[in-house]
């Protein structure tokens, strides 16, 4: 795949060499570890462990080896929230096929006093964030309730990601102190990320998570930090795709629930 011209512009993104992969990322650049047209292809083991994932950033989601949590970092520390919603801490060994983390770094914060639903979050994210094609990181914090998901463990043969989610539990958490974390990433990186707004959540007691459906902000604050640049870390045999998913299964992935 050659990059677009217009994500070269508004991302830089640039795949990385194994020196480069224990080192830190800058500010304003997400490291990404394979891609999403992989993870949607049932690629559910990766090389990099979470302990040189969180080298590179001290927010970020994605899963772990066998799609055995939904992966929240915050504050440095990285969790996944299990198939029921509840939270286990992830060792430094553990592996992640699929990841994105960044230095986050605040560049528009804004309050929420009274109760947004999520296409209103969304509006309000959109107003300020500024051009739809460059990519932001972005943290919530608050009082929420958050309509959520995860999915179970896998085994091998493993089944393509869209008939993993079929699968999934859905659960609610209502009325919670805690954090949403993720991305906003432009249509143009569609195949290389989930394209749109791709958020996890965890409670401020670190006892609750998962992959966000729907969430509502009761009261909080919402940051938003730039992104300009994209280093990708490719596994052995994860080739750059050829471009973005065109069948509906990442729509379907994403929003199913």
């Amino acid at each position: 795949m050659a990059f677009d011209p217009a994500l070269i512009a508004a991302l830089h993104p640039r795949v990385i060499g194994p020196e480069e992969v224990d080192g830190p990322e800058p500010g304003f650049a997400a490291f990404q570890t394979s891609t999403i047209d992989a993870l949607l292809h049932g690629r559910y083991e990766g090389d990099v462990t979470v302990g040189t994932l969180l080298r590179h950033g001290d927010l970020g989601i994605g899963t772990v080896d066998h799609l055995d949590g939904e992966l929240i970092v915050v504050d440095g520390e990285a969790w996944a929230a299990r198939v029921d919603g509840s939270l286990r801490r992830i060792p430094d060994d553990e592996g992640t096929p699929f990841a994105v983390v960044t230095p986050f770094g605040t560049q528009v914060e804004r309050t929420v006093q009274t109760p947004i639903e999520h296409e209103d979050l969304i509006e309000l994210i959109d107003r300020y964030a500024g051009a739809p094609d460059g990519a932001r990181a972005l943290r919530i914090d608050g009082e929420l309730d958050v309509h959520a998901r995860s999915v179970p463990r896998q085994e091998p043969p493993y089944r393509p990601l869209a008939e993993v989610v079929a699968s999934q539990q859905v659960f609610e958490l209502t009325k919670v102190e805690g954090t949403l974390v993720g991305f906003r990433f432009p249509a143009l990186a569609g195949g290389l990320e989930v394209p749109g707004y791709h958020l996890h959540a965890i409670t401020a007691d670190r006892t609750r998570g998962g992959h966000v459906l729907r969430a509502r902000v009761r009261s909080g604050t919402v940051r938003i930090g730039q992104l300009t640049d994209l280093h990708m870390e490719l596994p052995p045999g994860v080739k750059l795709p050829s471009g973005p998913d065109d069948d509906g299964a990442l729509d379907a992935v994403e929003h199913q629930g």
